[in-house]
């Protein structure tokens, strides 16, 4: 048995990992590389309201969907988490989660800060890592060449990330994006050495 399945023939239920950042943090990319790296671990594709950006695939990125059908799921509690970000919804289905879960996976919910508040109160056992952004001089660089916000929105997202960090204490890990090699390397071993508490194998 290798160290990187250690645990996962042994535990009952998943774990439910949460990663959150700043707009421009870098947590979609280093989600993407993580589950290249541990091919294991799913990932929960959350619904959306937003239009897809160049490149989203619908199903991949996101569920995109109408407000009307997001509020179809959400009000009967079909959202382990949702929040209202930009004046745009997303959720996280909570049936794809719980029916991954019960089958002993663990699962990658690649959220913003306001549905790891959420996950938090909900499933105190869930493992929440947040993501720093780079300086900001990087962060700005990173949003403009997303090419998605006009002025006065990056001027926008950029106040909200000061607000997003001052909610770092909530998550149990925090792992600084300067260098996408050491921060995927660290997410990674962050999921490895979770896997690994004595506490989820079984007797």
């Amino acid at each position: 048995m290798n160290i990187e399945t250690a645990g996962n023939g042994k535990q009952g239920r998943g774990i439910l990992f949460v990663i959150s950042s700043t707009s421009g943090g870098g947590k979609t990319t280093l989600a993407r590389r993580l589950l290249k790296s541990l091919p294991d671990l799913a990932l929960s594709v959350s619904y959306t309201t937003r239009d897809p950006r160049k490149g989203e695939v619908d199903g991949s990125d996101y569920h995109f969907i109408e407000r009307d059908e997001f509020n179809k799921i959400k009000e009967p509690g079909g959202f382990l988490e949702w929040a209202e970000v930009y004046g745009e919804y997303y959720g996280t289905s909570r049936l794809a989660v719980e029916s991954v879960i019960e089958q002993g996976r663990d699962v990658l919910l690649d959220i913003d800060v306001q549905g790891g508040r959420q996950i938090r109160d909900r499933i105190p056992e869930a493992v929440l890592i947040f993501i720093i952004p780079p300086e900001r001089d990087e962060l700005i660089r990173r949003l403009r060449n997303r090419g998605t916000e006009s002025p006065s929105q990056l001027e926008k997202r950029l106040s909200a990330a000061r607000e997003e960090l001052a909610l770092m204490p909530f998550y149990d890990y925090a792992i600084r994006n300067d260098d996408l090699e050491e921060a995927v390397e660290a997410l990674r071993s962050i999921i490895i050495a979770e896997r690994c508490r004595v506490t989820r194998w079984r007797k």
